[in-house]
């Protein structure tokens, strides 16, 4: 059990702050542009937000920041929280950034997601690694 304890502090602290900031940076600031240096430029993203902003399906990074850039003009972010915890996995570099997200419209009626960041660990070319977002997907409290 401890092993697992270990492990699982070894890899929250192999999550660079950078990260985590970046992406309370973008819902804090209503900024898309921080979330766009965390995605991947190969491979599509994976998103699925429940109403009022209903939108589920695979895009390209540059399709996710006009995609958050209009979530972020239509709805105010009034909180966001990471969760303490974070889960990984194992083996592979994967790990969860989870976060409570509450947002209002434009009529200020408050909605509060619980948001989930899926994400992994590549390596940069230099002997590090960068996480890179590889899904988004939230679920209505």
């Amino acid at each position: 059990m401890s092993q697992v304890g270990a492990l699982l502090l070894s890899f929250f602290l192999s999550f660079p702050s950078s990260f985590t900031a970046d992406i309370e940076k973008a819902f804090l600031q209503n900024d898309a542009r921080w979330l766009l240096a965390r995605l991947p430029a190969e491979q599509p993203v994976s998103i699925a937000l429940p109403e009022p902003i209903s939108f589920s399906d695979q895009i390209s990074r540059e399709q996710a920041y006009f995609l958050f850039r209009n979530i972020f003009r239509s709805y105010t972010t009034f909180e966001f929280f990471p969760e303490p915890n974070i889960f990984a996995a194992p083996e592979g570099g994967r790990g969860i950034f989870k976060a409570r997200w509450s947002f209002l419209d434009a009529a200020e009626k408050q909605f509060v997601f619980e948001a989930y960041f899926y994400v992994r660990s590549r390596p940069d070319g230099r002997g590090g690694a960068v996480w890179e977002i590889t899904e988004i997907k939230a679920d209505r409290l």
